[in-house]
C-alpha cells in the first residue's frame, strides 16, 4: 500500500475518533442542559466545526494532489505526537466526565475540575487540538495544511478561550 493510502487510513481513523467524540459530546451536552446548563460562545462553534473538518479534508487533498514525499523521521515523530494528543484528549474527556462536550456549557453549581491534566494546564484539550492540528498533516509532510490550520486555530482559540474563561468564572 502506498504512503498516501496509509495516510488516508490514519486520517479516516482520526475522523472516526472525532465521530465518537461527537457522540459523547451530544450525550454530555444534553445531560448538562437538562441540569440547567448555560451555553456560551455559540457564535464561534460553526467555524470550529468547519475548521476541524477542514483539517482532515485539507490534509487528504494536499497529500493526494501535491504528493509530498513522506519523510520517515518526520512521519514517525509526528505520528507519535498525534497518538499523544489523542491520549491527552481522552484523558481530558475522562477527567471532565459528564461536564465535557465540544460546546461551552456550564452547569450552575458544578465545581471547576482541577484534577487530571487540569492540575497542570488550564485548557489541556486545546493543547491536544493544537498538537494534533500541526502533527497530523505533517505525518505525510502536508505542511500547507499544518500551517493554515495552526494559524486559523490560533485565531479561533483566542475567541474560544475568552468565551470559556468567562463562562468558567460562574463555577464554584
Amino acid at each position: 500500500m502506498s504512503s498516501e493510502a496509509w495516510f488516508t487510513v490514519l486520517v479516516l481513523a482520526v475522523g472516526l475518533e472525532r465521530v465518537a467524540e461527537l457522540a459523547v459530546s451530544r450525550r454530555n451536552a444534553a445531560w448538562s442542559l437538562a441540569r440547567g446548563g448555560v451555553e456560551s460562545g455559540r457564535g464561534h462553534y460553526p467555524f470550529m466545526v468547519v475548521l476541524h473538518t477542514g483539517l482532515l479534508v485539507g490534509a487528504l487533498v494536499e497529500v493526494w494532489v501535491r504528493r509530498p514525499d513522506a519523510v520517515p523521521v518526520l512521519a514517525w515523530s509526528m505520528l507519535a505526537l498525534v497518538a499523544l494528543a489523542q491520549g491527552l484528549r481522552w484523558w481530558c474527556i475522562a477527567t471532565l466526565g459528564r461536564q465535557w462536550n465540544t460546546r461551552v456549557i456550564v452547569v450552575p453549581g458544578a465545581a471547576r475540575v482541577t484534577g487530571g491534566p487540569y492540575r497542570w494546564i488550564p485548557h489541556p484539550n486545546y493543547v491536544a487540538v493544537a498538537v494534533e492540528g500541526l502533527a497530523l498533516p505533517l505525518v505525510h509532510a502536508a505542511w500547507i495544511t499544518a500551517v493554515v490550520f495552526t494559524a486559523l486555530n490560533g485565531l479561533l482559540l483566542a475567541t474560544r478561550l475568552r468565551a470559556e474563561d468567562a463562562a468558567l468564572t460562574r463555577l464554584a
